[in-house]
């Protein structure tokens, strides 16, 4: 076994150093490791049915369905709408502008299911503006990066339907609901940490509006953020799946981005079909080869070695759970969510039942780590668009991401160590 894990990691990782596609990595890396252990042809045949049993699932209908209402929503004017309607309710508060920021992409990442998606098109609009009104531009890409990264909890988030999958069958209704509290806790610890920070550097407060003038910007926004309550409301009354939801969510979001905003032109449909089915073929590529690497990870018994590993240093959850936390943000500023999710689940979630944590509380802890991988160097997909938004460099964003990441890592910890933060709403509902 020793051997196996050793082969597994060695091509991985040099595929990897190579630039190799992740989901070719994977693959690769654990073919050579059936041959251990396997005949060609029986590891071969082994390895294409993993891989075809892997997306043979239902459920993952529901991915490139969220994927396309969310690039439809992106190209519909949604975003110009919700920061309007943040701007209204608490652009007067102290740091408004960064307040609304953080609203803004909270709003736009729970619609679109995808942090990129927010930090592009919220961005776009709040860094030119927190420029002219004298906000440093490091950090108005810090805070606009690491607000899209709520999107990935607060749902409909592709991600969760990706754990629901590799952990083996968490309901995905269950994970959605349980995804609102630390996705919104993480939002308001960042509009702390930003107000404080405006507050510290002297930042305007804008100027609060008229009722008459709120209302109609509320009005305007509402549409889109009615979408939210129509998935999720729909998924958790049992009107229907989390599948049917995705078609339903792309009815919806051609409905408002070209019957009522009228954003988006018939002619751009094919593009925006195009986009989708390139960003899902990603997608599945990565699920169905992660499945195979799941399997040979069963078979040569590594997740259970690792477990026992794991509890013979220390009997204290504590200690383990913050173990298994440290190992994934170092695994998220690597790697990207999706890869992560199906490679590290069945290794990790046995540990965390073993010491009585919920597969459900695990799932949420481990989307919310890798959150913070999307905005941490070397790979930090989020950070690097941000960047390129606000024409600035890495290095520079580094300093005013400090607080952030504080704040992002101290609802990591009570996400962790409070159960009750991830499995309120599903057993109030009866998830």
């Amino acid at each position: 076994m020793e051997i196996s894990i050793l082969v597994l990691l060695l091509v991985f990782f040099s595929l990897l150093l190579l630039n190799v596609p992740i989901s070719f990595c994977i693959g690769l890396a654990t073919l050579a490791t059936m041959l251990i252990s396997i005949d060609f042809m029986p590891a071969v045949t082994t390895m294409a049915q993993r891989m075809a049993g892997g997306i043979n699932s239902f459920a993952l209908l529901a991915i490139p369905f969220f994927i396309l209402s969310g690039l439809i929503m992106g190209r519909g004017g949604i975003a110009k709408r919700l920061i309007e309607c943040a701007m209204a309710l608490i652009g007067m508060l102290p740091g408004g502008l960064a307040l609304v920021n953080v609203v803004s992409c909270m709003f736009f990442g729970a619609i679109s299911g995808s942090a990129v998606a927010a930090t592009s098109a919220i961005g776009s609009f709040m860094l030119p503006e927190m420029k002219k009104q004298g906000y440093d531009v490091n950090f108005s890409a810090a805070v606009t990066a690491s607000a899209a990264t709520t999107g990935m909890l607060i749902p409909p988030s592709n991600i969760l339907i990706v754990y629901a999958i590799a952990s083996g069958g968490v309901s995905i209704a269950a994970l959605f609901v349980a995804g609102y509290l630390p996705g919104i806790l993480l939002g308001v610890s960042l509009m702390l940490v930003c107000a404080g920070y405006a507050k510290l550097k002297g930042y305007p407060v804008g100027a609060r509006l008229p009722l008459k003038l709120v209302l109609p910007k509320v009005a305007a926004a509402l549409p889109s953020l009615f979408m939210i309550f129509l998935v999720i409301g729909g998924i958790i009354g049992g009107i229907f799946t989390a599948t049917e939801a995705g078609a339903i969510a792309v009815i919806y979001s051609l409905v408002l981005a070209v019957g009522i905003y009228r954003e988006v032109k018939v002619s751009e449909l094919s593009g925006i079909l195009m986009k989708s089915a390139e960003t899902t073929a990603i997608v599945l590529a990565l699920i169905a080869t992660s499945s195979a690497m799941s399997w040979i990870l069963s078979y040569e018994q590594i997740p259970q070695t690792i477990s026992a590993a794991m509890l013979t240093i220390s009997e204290n959850p504590l200690l383990i759970l913050l173990m298994i936390n440290l190992i994934l943000l170092i695994v998220g500023a690597f790697m990207d969510m999706t890869p992560a999710v199906l490679i590290f689940t069945p290794i990790f979630l046995p540990v965390a039942v073993e010491l009585g944590m919920s597969p459900l509380h695990f799932g949420i802890m481990m989307v919310l780590n890798l959150s913070i991988g999307l905005v941490s160097p070397p790979v930090g997909s989020v950070l690097f668009v941000s960047c390129a938004i606000a024409k600035t460099r890495i290095e520079e964003i580094i300093r005013p991401m400090l607080p952030l990441y504080l704040a992002m890592f101290v609802v990591l910890m009570l996400v962790t160590y409070i159960p009750a933060i991830s499995e309120f709403l599903p057993a109030l509902l009866g998830l």
